[in-house]
């Protein structure tokens, strides 16, 4: 079972969908920015991707520039992701212990 944090307005979210889709994998799409991730789940997304939570964060978005996370330490990016759910990079697929960010969307394919 996938599961895929998904944004049906960003394209590479959608590409990344249908991937999933077309290989008939069984999946639940959670649209994040109207269920947005708590901290807690936000760090074990972090731990399943092994990356760092700024890896994991759009950093070109405006939001990053005006909350100053530039350097912030993880609880912070941590705290920002969770309140401002726009800042999560997308898509995140996971699947069990393993997650990959969908850019490109053929990152999806280890998972499948």
């Amino acid at each position: 079972m996938l599961t895929i944090y998904h944004n049906p307005r960003c394209s590479k979210s959608r590409q990344t969908l249908q991937l999933i889709e077309s290989a008939n994998a069984e999946h639940e799409v959670v649209e994040y920015l109207k269920t947005p991730l708590s901290e807690d789940a936000l760090r074990d997304l972090a731990k399943k991707l092994s990356v760092a939570p700024i890896d994991m964060m759009r950093t070109k978005e405006t939001e990053f520039k005006e909350q100053a996370l530039k350097g912030a330490d993880d609880d912070t990016l941590f705290a920002a992701m969770a309140a401002t759910p726009k800042l999560m990079e997308r898509p995140i697929v996971v699947k069990g212990e393993q997650a990959v960010i969908g850019r490109p969307p053929e990152n999806v394919s280890a998972l499948l």
